[in-house]
């Protein structure tokens, strides 16, 4: 198809180098600028925000970063609408010129609807944001119709059955979560096979999950290739599937660009046996995980105690891997006594269920956080 990039690596915006650590507002614009000018450089084009993304400040940067440095043919923008937001038809119009407005981009090459699970989707319909999409693409506001997707294979199956005119699906795949009960990234993404739909892959390394797998799972990738980096082989796994037009990585940092660059701008598929090894990875990694977060910070958002869910899931993660029996403390006691000085402790929580509803993952976040409490609130 005419509007699949080049190249499949894309630059994810959600997760941009900030100047105040804990504050996603303020992006470093000067770091970004260098990031975008390398990925452009290296033929890449693909650049995908969303109106939440940084705290409201990722398309913001995009206008500066990108819109207001480079030819508008150089690169490919996408953005999303997010059901969250969304109380009325007028809503659609207003977030879009918004949208318009903080890019500077005059159109979008491709708009999704956003996170599409079964508790979103009545909203979508109801308010037809579909059609609505499609009123975009005839006027010439959008170039390509699609929509990402956080649920099961069937329901996908009647999405893409009910509005086959959609263009792309965008999917969770890691090597992680292709079997995974949950998130069920092959069966969802045998869906778009079935639809001919193109794939774009978000979320290949889990959120940093993937890029620091555990010893036994490191020894394993470096016994394949000492050269590539450990998150390369997630990317790869994702791009090596066919279909798959663009995989985004959420690069925060130049390092994290020149890294994932190295390799993907002669991209080789992965081998049988580099495949074989990724799977017994993820069951190394599924055998110590214990809070299967990938820090989108979607459910940070509306907590009404302002609780940094996604940094206490980290640390607990991390000493969850830890040998505490002989060693007693980390350093994350302290660290998490630090963040909870800032924001508030993980026994804050009220159980309103706020971060549940909106957690693509579907995780019961209420229980993990009593267990964050109980793990680093135990001895006060």
């Amino acid at each position: 198809m005419d509007f699949i990039p080049e190249k499949k690596l894309g630059f994810g915006l959600m997760r941009l180098p900030t100047l105040e650590p804990g504050n996603a507002a303020a992006v470093d614009l000067s770091e970004l600028d260098k990031m975008v000018d390398l990925f452009l450089e290296n033929g890449f084009t693909y650049f995908d925000t969303a109106w939440m993304y940084n705290a409201f400040e990722s398309e913001n940067a995009v206008r500066k970063s990108l819109v207001e440095r480079h030819p508008r043919e150089s690169f490919t923008l996408a953005t999303k609408l997010h059901a969250g937001f969304l109380k009325t038809e007028e809503d659609r119009d207003r977030i879009f010129s918004e949208q318009l407005r903080k890019t500077g981009a005059g159109y979008f090459d491709y708009y999704l609807i956003h996170g599409i699970e079964a508790g979103m989707l009545p909203t979508y319909e109801k308010l037809r944001c579909f059609e609505w999409l499609l009123e975009k693409k005839k006027a010439g506001l959008v170039r390509h119709a699609g929509f990402s997707f956080h649920d099961r294979p069937e329901l996908l199956e009647k999405i893409l059955t009910d509005h086959p005119e959609m263009e792309f699906v965008q999917l969770q795949i890691n090597y992680l979560d292709w079997e995974s009960e949950w998130i069920q990234s092959r069966a969802c993404y045998e869906v778009c096979r079935k639809f001919d739909k193109p794939v774009i892959v978000m979320e290949p390394v889990k959120g940093g999950t993937l890029a620091r797998v555990p010893e036994a799972g490191e020894k394993l990738l470096r016994a394949l290739d000492p050269a590539l980096s450990i998150p390369s082989f997630a990317i790869r796994f994702a791009a090596s599937l066919p279909g798959v037009m663009t995989v985004l990585s959420g690069m925060s940092d130049l390092d994290q660009m020149r890294d994932n660059i190295s390799y993907m701008k002669e991209f080789k598929p992965l081998t049988e046996e580099e495949t074989k090894t990724l799977f017994r990875v993820a069951e190394i990694i599924n055998g110590e995980i214990t809070v299967p977060c990938t820090g989108c910070s979607y459910c940070t958002e509306g907590c009404p105690m302002g609780i940094p869910i996604p940094k206490f899931f980290s640390l607990y993660n991390e000493d969850m891997r830890e040998d505490l029996a002989s060693k007693g403390w980390t350093v994350n006691y302290t660290n998490y006594e630090l963040l909870a000085e800032k924001t508030a402790k993980a026994s804050a929580c009220l159980a309103c269920g706020q971060c549940e509803g909106v957690c693509p993952q579907h995780l019961p976040i209420i229980s993990y956080l009593k267990d964050v409490a109980a793990h680093y609130e135990s001895e006060e």
